[in-house]
């Protein structure tokens, strides 16, 4: 039976006590029937796992003590931010979770024009603490130790505005990104690029796709539109495929990374 995993803000150390947050505590004591004594293992995002031992459990309060430290080697090699419109209902939980689950290493939500969701104000950093949540939640049960990170929700011309292809960094030019984005009428697939040398930027459309004004957008900023086969993905569909492809063209589902 594998090992619970819980995720802790704090800063974790062999032989200190760390109390686990009240949403964990709950699904420890309750859900688990966890008991003193059992072991668990936390995660801060420093990318190492911390076995610990329970020292206390209440229906409302959990503590341990941590016993040591290992390195979690669950990353993948690639980089991939997903550039994800925001999309409606469940839609949007759902593809930042499996998305996590598949290894993506930063989240991006932008509002387009085909986006039925509009954010603003509070409600936007709401959502955006919601669906760090997701990200965390995915993280406790996919076995990973790094956390990504949901950026504020913003446009698709402020954040190309923002984020110029060759940036620059300490005065030395860095390794442009790949970008790629997803266009049923494209001529290129994923097979026919390069294998990217540093982050890959995957942009995906909400319900509906981009819109061609979008798509020729994204494409004077350095993206290359590509075809997933022959039919129409619906918007969930779209990102997991694509990061999926990704993974297995050149990530760790290619069985020459284990």
């Amino acid at each position: 039976m594998s090992i619970p995993r819980f995720h802790s803000p704090e800063k974790l150390s062999p032989g200190s006590h760390v109390k686990f947050t009240a949403d964990a505590a709950i699904h420890a004591s309750r859900a688990l029937r966890m008991k003193v004594g059992d072991d668990a293992l936390l995660f801060n995002g420093d990318g190492n796992d911390y076995l610990c031992t329970l020292s206390f459990i209440s229906k409302n309060e959990v503590s341990a003590k941590i016993k040591s430290v290992v390195a979690n080697n669950s990353e993948s090699p690639l980089h991939i931010t997903l550039i994800q419109a925001i999309s409606a209902g469940d839609r949007m939980d759902f593809t930042i979770q499996k998305a996590v689950e598949l290894g993506v290493t930063a989240i991006q939500p932008i509002a387009s024009q085909r986006s039925v969701v509009k954010l603003s104000g509070d409600r936007a950093e709401k959502r955006r603490e919601h669906w760090q949540n997701v990200v965390i939640s995915a993280c406790e049960q996919s076995g990973r130790a790094v956390i990504p990170q949901v950026s504020p929700a913003t446009t698709l011309p402020q954040w190309l505005a923002a984020n110029p292809l060759a940036a620059e960094h300490t005065g030395v030019k860095s390794c442009a990104p790949a970008r790629i984005t997803l266009s049923p009428g494209a001529t290129h697939s994923l097979q026919t690029l390069a294998k990217p040398g540093g982050e890959i930027q995957l942009l995906i459309g909400a319900e509906g796709g981009l819109t061609d004004g979008e798509i020729e957008l994204a494409s004077l900023h350095g993206f290359t539109p590509v075809r997933m086969g022959q039919r129409i993905l619906r918007t969930e569909t779209a990102a997991l495929a694509a990061i999926s492809s990704l993974q297995t063209l050149w990530g760790d589902f290619n069985s020459t990374h284990f």
